[in-house]
C-alpha cells in the first residue's frame, strides 16, 4: 500500500492492467444476457442503387433463425444527427456494404448462416468511387473537419511563389486506410421493466445514449450505455456506429436481448475510415531558406451520405514562417462509405505531405533539413496572429538530433550501403492541437477516509483511469491506493468523448475541480464525515466555453534510419526517435505507451497499410487483416520515444497537452524523408512498399 501521494507524472501501473490479462475485464461483445439473440448484419453487393426486393424465406426456415428485418419491416427510427445511423429506413444503397437487412439467431453460427441464404435484389445505378485531383466534382466546402474553415489566404501568395528564388511545387498522394481496432465494434441491447442498457464498444457512452435517446425517441433517463472496457477505437468508435442502432432495433422489436458484431470484412464499409487526400504543396523561399510563401492544397473524398472532410491543410497555417500563404480544402461526394475520424485526422495526412515538401526544399538548397524547420520557426501562429501557449519544437528537434546522432551522418543521397541495403535518414516535424470539451465529475468523501471519483470517461487502452486517479489523488491530496475511480458508464456525471488527444485534459480538468472543491467543503465540515459521506459535484462547462488567447498546441520531432533492398525494394525501419513537447506528463508509464503506440501506426502508414478502391466493384480491395498489414512484431524496430519538460500555465489545471495522436504525425514523413536519402530517389506516394520502391532504384 501506498502511504503518501505519488507526484503526477509517476510511472503508475495501469490499474486495470491485471484484469484485462486475466480476462477478468468485459468488452461489448462478452456481456452475456440470458435468452439473448445474435445478430448478422446482411450488406450491400452493389455500389450504388436500390433494394427491389429482399427473399428471406430461405433464412427463416433455417434452424436457429429467429427474424430477419429488412427495410419492410423495420421499426421507424426518429431523426437523427447522422445519417449513417438511418439504417433500414428506406430502399437506397449509398455504397457497397450498406445495411440492407439484420438477420437474428439463437447462435452466431445460425445468424451467420442465415444471412447468407437472405437474398437481397437490387436495381443498380452507375457509380463513381475513385478520387483524382482534378475530379470534376471537387467543389470548395464551408468547413472542414473540426470546424475548420476550408480556405484560409494570407498576403499575396501568387506573386510571392513567382518571385522567391527556390521553389517546391509537389503532390503528394495517400490512399483510404482504416483504423482496425483490436476489438470489433459491438453492442449488446438489453430492455427491462422499460430501461434500455446498452454495452457498446465506443469511445463516448454519453454521446451514444443522447443519440439513441433522439432515435428512439426515449427519455435519455431510460437509458444506460456502458463502455467500461474498449479495446482500441482510433476515432472509428468516436460516434456511434450502425450496429448499436440494429441491435437496440432488435431488441425492442423481439423483447429479448440482442447481441451484434461488426465482422472485421465489414468494418471498412461501416465504421468510417481514412479518406484518400491528393495535396499539392508549394513553397517559395530564399536562398537562406527562409519560406515566404506556402500553399497547400488538398483534395479528398467524402460519400453521398454526409460530409466529411479531411482537414489535411491545417497544420501549414501552424507549423513555419509563411507571410504569403493559401490553405485550400476541396472534396467531392462519390459513391463510398462514409469517412470519419482515424487517428489525428487532418494532422496525420497533412503532416505527411508537408513536411515531405520541406524535406525537398532542404534538398534544393542544400541545408540541413533540421537547419531548415529552424530557420522556419514563427514568432506566433503563423494562421492566426496569437501568441503560442508553449512551442517547444526547437527544443525537441535539437534534443532529437542530439540524441539520434543526426549530424554524424553524411548528408548526401545514398552514400550508405551495407552489402545489398542502402541506408539513410530522414526527419520530419510534428504537431497538434490541443482541444478540451465540456465535463463534469463527482467527488465523493467517505467516513472511513477514502474517495471515490465518477467521471463517464472512457478509457480505449490509454491508461485514463490511472491517469484521472492520479489527478484525483494530487488534489485530495492523499494516496493513490484511497481513490477510487467510476468511468464508463452513462448514468455517471457526463464526461466528453474520448477523441482529438482531449479526453485527459477534458476529463481530468472536472476531476480537478470537483476534487479541489470537496476538500473546500471537508475544511468548512466540523466533525465527522456522515455514514453518507460528503458529495461535491462540479463541471467545466464555462472553462471549456472560453476562448484562449493562446494558440495551444503539442509539437514533436521525429527521427528514423531505414534500409532499403536494392534487390527486392523492401524498406525496414531500423531506428525511430521521437521528442515531444506535449506539456505536464502526467504518467510517465502510459504517456511512453501512447507516443510509442502512435509511431508504429506512422510506420504502418508509410511502409504496409494501403487500401485500393476497386472501381469496378465500388469495394475497398483490402477488407480485413490478411490483406491490410498492420505493423507486426517483426516489422518494429526498437523505437524511442522521449519529451521535454514542458511548463504551460494557459492549457488547464494540470498543464497537460493531447498525448494520444501527435506520434502518428511526423513518423511516415520521417520514414519517406529516410527513403529519399538512402535511395536519392523521391516516393510521393504511400505506402512505400518493395512494388513501388523496385522501379526507382539503380
Amino acid at each position: 500500500m501506498s502511504h503518501a501521494p505519488q507526484p503526477l507524472g509517476a510511472p503508475v501501473v495501469r490499474r486495470e492492467g491485471r484484469d484485462k490479462v486475466t480476462g477478468a475485464a468485459r468488452y461489448a461483445a462478452e456481456h452475456t444476457p440470458p435468452g439473448r439473440l445474435y445478430g448478422w448484419i446482411v450488406t450491400a453487393t452493389v455500389p450504388k442503387g436500390r433494394v427491389t426486393a429482399v427473399r428471406t424465406a430461405d433464412a427463416l426456415v433455417l434452424p436457429g433463425v429467429h427474424t430477419v428485418l429488412t427495410p419492410d419491416n423495420a421499426p421507424r427510427l426518429g431523426q437523427a444527427d447522422d445519417p449513417v445511423l438511418a439504417v433500414l429506413q428506406d430502399h437506397r444503397v449509398p455504397h457497397r456494404g450498406w445495411p440492407v437487412a439484420l438477420v437474428l439467431a439463437e447462435t452466431l453460427e445460425a445468424a451467420r448462416e442465415g444471412a447468407d441464404a437472405v437474398r437481397v435484389e437490387y436495381e443498380s445505378d452507375g457509380h463513381d468511387v475513385v478520387l483524382t485531383g482534378d475530379h470534376p466534382g471537387l467543389y470548395v466546402p464551408e468547413l472542414a473537419n473540426g470546424g475548420n474553415a476550408a480556405v484560409r489566404e494570407r498576403g499575396d501568395f501568387d506573386g510571392a511563389f513567382a518571385a522567391s528564388p527556390v521553389r517546391i511545387d509537389a503532390t503528394y498522394t495517400l490512399g483510404g486506410l482504416h483504423n482496425h481496432p483490436m476489438e470489433p465494434h459491438a453492442s449488446t441491447a438489453t430492455w427491462a421493466d422499460g430501461h434500455l442498457t446498452v454495452h457498446d464498444s465506443s469511445q463516448g457512452s454519453t454521446t451514444v445514449r443522447d443519440t439513441l435517446a433522439q432515435a428512439f425517441e426515449l427519455d435519455p433517463d431510460r437509458i444506460t450505455v456502458v463502455s467500461e472496457h474498449v479495446g482500441g477505437g482510433f476515432g472509428s468508435k468516436g460516434t456511434p456506429r450502425p450496429q448499436v442502432i440494429l441491435a437496440v432495433m432488435a431488441a425492442r422489436l423481439t423483447g429479448r436481448p440482442v447481441q451484434l458484431t461488426v465482422p472485421r470484412r465489414h468494418m471498412p464499409a461501416i465504421v468510417g475510415h481514412r479518406a484518400p487526400t491528393v495535396q499539392r504543396v508549394r513553397i517559395g523561399a530564399g536562398r537562406d531558406g527562409v519560406i515566404s510563401a506556402l500553399a497547400h492544397e488538398v483534395a479528398t473524398h467524402t460519400s453521398t451520405v454526409k460530409e466529411f472532410v479531411e482537414q489535411a491543410a491545417v497544420p501549414a497555417r501552424v507549423m513555419y514562417t509563411s507571410p504569403h500563404s493559401r490553405t485550400v480544402h476541396r472534396v467531392t461526394a462519390l459513391d463510398v462509405p462514409s469517412p470519419s475520424w482515424m487517428r489525428a485526422p487532418g494532422e496525420a495526412s497533412g503532416m505527411y505531405a508537408l513536411e515531405s515538401a520541406i524535406d525537398e526544399l532542404a534538398c534544393a538548397l542544400g541545408i540541413d533539413p533540421v537547419e531548415l524547420r529552424l530557420r522556419n520557426e514563427p514568432a506566433t501562429e503563423p494562421d492566426s496572429g496569437r501568441p503560442f501557449s508553449s512551442r517547444n519544437l526547437r527544443a525537441c528537434l535539437e534534443e532529437g538530433a542530439r540524441r539520434f546522432g543526426w549530424y554524424d551522418r553524411d548528408p548526401g543521397p545514398a552514400s550508405r550501403q551495407e552489402g545489398p541495403w542502402l541506408l539513410g535518414t530522414g526527419v520530419a516535424s510534428a504537431t497538434y492541437p490541443v482541444l478540451l470539451s465540456p465535463s463534469a465529475a463527482s467527488a465523493h468523501a467517505a467516513p472511513d477516509g477514502s474517495y471515490r471519483i465518477g467521471v463517464n470517461a472512457t478509457d480505449i487502452g490509454t491508461g485514463a483511469r490511472t491517469v484521472l486517479a492520479q489527478i484525483a489523488a494530487a488534489a485530495l491530496g492523499t494516496p493513490l491506493d484511497n481513490v477510487r475511480i467510476d468511468i464508463g458508464s452513462s448514468d455517471l456525471p457526463k464526461g466528453s468523448v474520448a477523441g482529438g488527444s482531449s479526453g485527459t485534459a477534458s476529463w481530468g480538468s472536472a476531476v480537478h475541480k470537483a476534487a479541489t472543491a470537496l476538500v473546500r467543503r471537508l475544511g468548512e465540515h466540523t466533525g465527522p464525515v456522515p455514514p453518507d459521506g460528503i458529495t461535491v459535484t462540479a463541471d467545466t462547462e464555462q472553462e471549456a466555453a472560453r476562448e484562449s488567447p493562446y494558440a495551444r498546441h503539442a509539437f514533436g520531432a521525429h527521427f528514423a534510419e531505414v534500409a532499403v533492398d536494392s534487390v527486392t525494394g523492401e524498406v525496414r525501419v531500423r531506428r525511430l526517435l521521437g521528442v515531444f513537447a506535449a506539456g505536464r506528463i502526467l504518467n510517465a508509464r502510459t504517456a511512453h505507451s501512447q507516443f510509442v503506440g502512435g509511431m508504429v501506426m506512422g510506420l504502418g502508414m508509410a511502409l504496409t497499410e494501403g487500401s485500393t478502391m476497386d472501381a469496378a466493384h465500388g469495394d475497398f480491395t483490402e477488407r480485413d487483416l490478411a490483406s491490410y498489414h498492420v505493423p507486426t512484431c517483426a516489422d518494429v524496430p526498437d523505437i524511442e520515444a522521449h519529451w521535454i519538460d514542458e511548463e504551460d500555465p494557459h492549457l488547464n489545471p494540470m498543464g497537460s497537452k493531447g498525448i494520444g495522436e501527435i506520434g502518428i504525425v511526423g513518423t511516415a514523413a520521417a520514414i519517406g524523408n529516410a527513403v529519399r536519402h538512402a535511395t536519392g530517389a523521391r516516393l510521393r506516394t504511400l505506402p512505400l512498399t518493395p512494388d513501388t520502391v523496385l522501379p526507382h532504384l539503380p
